[in-house]
């Protein structure tokens, strides 16, 4: 696969959000981006919160943006502060560098886009992520080993 479809796109998002159930999450929502930073797929959990929708975005975009999950960019953000805060204004506040921004490849590593999750704590949007890539036969990209 060396692109993101729709079908597949859909799929993701709707298994992030079915992950989020079946781990009694809180309402979740799920950004899906294509390699060049496009929205496929925006999905919403009934009840989600009102900014859930930027941040699932931020969260993805960011991680296209930067080429690294964004688990790894908060990791960087606490070491190198003035440059995060740059990043923040030139990115016009739209780069959110906690976990729950996943690098989306296929299982030959060409970068299909990326997945962003938000809804619950941080590590749990990153945990339904990764659940719904791997139940689509794909490789998410979180920063950890």
């Amino acid at each position: 696969m060396s692109r993101l479809t729709l079908a597949i796109a859909d799929r993701i998002a709707e298994e992030t959000l079915e992950a989020g159930r079946s781990r009694d999450a809180a309402p979740l929502t799920v950004a899906v981006l294509d390699s060049g930073g496009h929205v496929v797929v925006l999905k919403r959990s009934d009840d989600s919160g009102i900014l859930r929708c930027e941040i699932a975005y931020g969260k993805a975009w960011g991680a296209l943006g930067m080429g690294l999950p964004t688990r790894t960019l908060g990791e960087r953000a606490q070491t190198n502060p003035s440059f995060f805060a740059a990043l923040a204004a030139s990115s016009h506040g739209r780069l959110i560098p906690v976990p729950g921004g996943v690098l989306l490849r296929d299982q030959n590593g060409t970068l299909l886009g990326a997945v962003g999750v938000s809804g619950d704590t941080s590590d749990v949007d990153e945990e339904c992520a990764v659940a719904a890539i791997r139940a689509c036969n794909l490789v998410a990209e979180t920063g950890q080993a």
